[in-house]
């Protein structure tokens, strides 16, 4: 005889792990993974930054509302970073500025001088930068473990190893198929299965939303000098790289969105080249060592917005996916204002603000949009 629960919910990394805590209380709920541990892909390869400005105007709520949360949890530790720009970007300063006006975050223009002094090193042509102080690094596995662990002290079962294999309607609910691992049978199926979300939908005969993985590597190299541990983390403004110190290291990304099927991400030892080429026109540092490198696969919409909420033409599909390279540093405002949306439960003070239309797959129901 089949298992029942009241909510499934398709993978155990970041999404999966605070979106089935957030239910838990409420339903009884199984979250199934296809590998052999949770946060094997995308959470368990974050660069690990909280970032106010990252992902755009449209996540700085979800990422300030999610703030609080985080330091509680003692999961931010302040680091700082620049947006640096060359020479002759001071326009391109004023229209960043510019669009995260009003918005809530804590941004600043800095000259020469102010940037000099905090990345050692820096080639005359980098000019100037906005300073955003707030930016923290983040303790993924932390923030990871504490929901998986919340899911689990409210009843939610965790399912390793049970990768969909077909998702059909039955009645007012779901019998999914998961091979060797058996069948379950569920009242709502929550696709919070990051890069194979698509897949996940097409399986469960929902429409895809165009969710497109992008692969993003990172390298850890050995550089003279040592980066110092105060170091902010560096961003370019034209978005070619970004790089941050890491126990005596450095780590660095050429900032890469290559398109890529689901998989087991891989870095490109073209992608490590470009980004090590990026960084020797940014800092006069000699790097030593390429110690390790790795990729992960970013997912979003076409409108690179989050996609929370029902399907509009499959009963009881529920999307939590799209959640790009921001995923980890929005978690809680996401997974809570999601489980409200999913549960129809009243808002509180971390997501009262929030506008869940924004995030509503309901604006893809015509077909992916630009």
């Amino acid at each position: 005889m089949s298992e029942t629960c009241d909510i499934a919910v398709i993978g155990a990394g970041i999404a999966g792990a605070s979106i089935a805590a957030e239910l838990a209380p409420h339903a009884d709920v199984v979250i199934a993974e296809a590998e052999d541990a949770p946060g094997y892909h995308t959470t368990g390869r974050s660069a690990a930054f909280w970032e106010e400005c990252y992902g755009g105007p449209q996540i700085v709520p979800l990422t300030l509302a999610s703030g609080p949360y985080l330091r509680a949890l003692d999961a931010l530790h302040r680091r700082g970073a620049l947006y640096i720009a060359r020479a002759g970007q001071e326009d391109a300063i004023g229209r960043f500025l510019e669009r995260f006006e009003g918005t809530g975050v804590s941004i600043a223009r800095l000259g020469r001088a102010e940037v000099a002094a905090r990345i050692p090193g820096l080639k005359p042509e980098w000019a100037h930068a906005i300073d955003e102080p707030a930016c923290a690094d983040i303790d993924v596995a932390r923030v990871h473990q504490h929901y998986l662990g919340l899911a689990h002290q409210g009843g939610a079962q965790l399912r390793v190893r049970h990768r969909l294999r077909a998702a059909e309607r039955e009645g007012d609910g779901w019998r999914l198929d998961f091979g060797p691992a058996g069948d379950l049978r569920a009242g709502v199926l929550v696709d919070a299965a990051g890069a194979w979300a698509d897949g996940v939908a097409r399986l469960a005969g929902a429409r895809p939303l165009g969710i497109g993985p992008l692969r993003r590597t990172v390298a850890q190299l050995r550089v003279d000098p040592s980066p110092p541990a105060d170091l902010p983390l560096v961003l370019d403004l034209s978005g070619e790289f970004y790089f941050k110190p890491e126990n005596g290291r450095l780590w660095l990304s050429p900032h890469d969105e290559t398109p890529s099927e689901p998989c087991d991400a891989a870095p490109e030892e073209f992608d490590v080249a470009l980004a090590i080429d990026r960084l020797q026109r940014v800092v006069d540092w000699r790097v030593e060592a390429v110690e390790r490198k790795w990729a992960g696969l970013r997912s979003f919409a076409p409108d690179r917005r989050p996609v929370y909420g029902f399907d509009s033409a499959r009963e009881g599909f529920f999307w939590f996916a799209g959640q790009g390279g921001f995923g980890i540093q929005t978690a809680p405002a996401a997974a809570r204002l999601a489980a409200q949306v999913l549960l129809d439960l009243p808002r509180d003070s971390m997501t009262e603000a929030l506008d869940a239309s924004l995030y509503s797959p309901a604006r893809l129901a015509n077909g992916p949009q630009a």
